[in-house]
């Protein structure tokens, strides 16, 4: 499974952003799929997933603000991040995940999103 993200870069308190994740190869395999994010000096945390059922869970610090969606195309899917009246704490850079049977999570490059006061 390959993953690449895009969007993100510059936005402004209180403004949105979007984030893009291209998932190709062995999309069958796959049982749910995520956004996490990583502050400078802080652990990784998963903001956001939805199942391959379309189930959606999000993270207390962002529900109601960020929405997760995937739309799918034949073997190429591609996993959405809405993110809505954005603080300046979440600056950091975001990663898509997927999550596939037997072999487990595979992590994106990242994509960098910083938010302005």
């Amino acid at each position: 499974v390959q993953l690449v993200e895009s969007g993100g870069g510059l936005g402004q308190a209180g403004g949105p952003l979007s984030l893009s994740c291209a998932v190709s190869g062995s999309i069958f395999s796959i049982t749910a799929m995520g956004w996490a994010r990583q502050a400078p000096g802080k652990q990784r945390e998963v903001v956001a997933s939805i199942t391959s059922g379309g189930t959606t869970n999000d993270a207390d610090a962002v529900r109601g603000r960020f929405t997760i969606s995937i739309s799918r195309d034949n073997a190429k899917n591609t996993v959405y991040l809405q993110m809505n009246s954005l603080k300046p704490e979440e600056t950091g850079v975001y990663y898509c995940s997927a999550d596939r049977r037997v072999i487990g999570r595979a992590w994106g490059q990242g994509t960098q999103v910083t938010v302005s006061s």
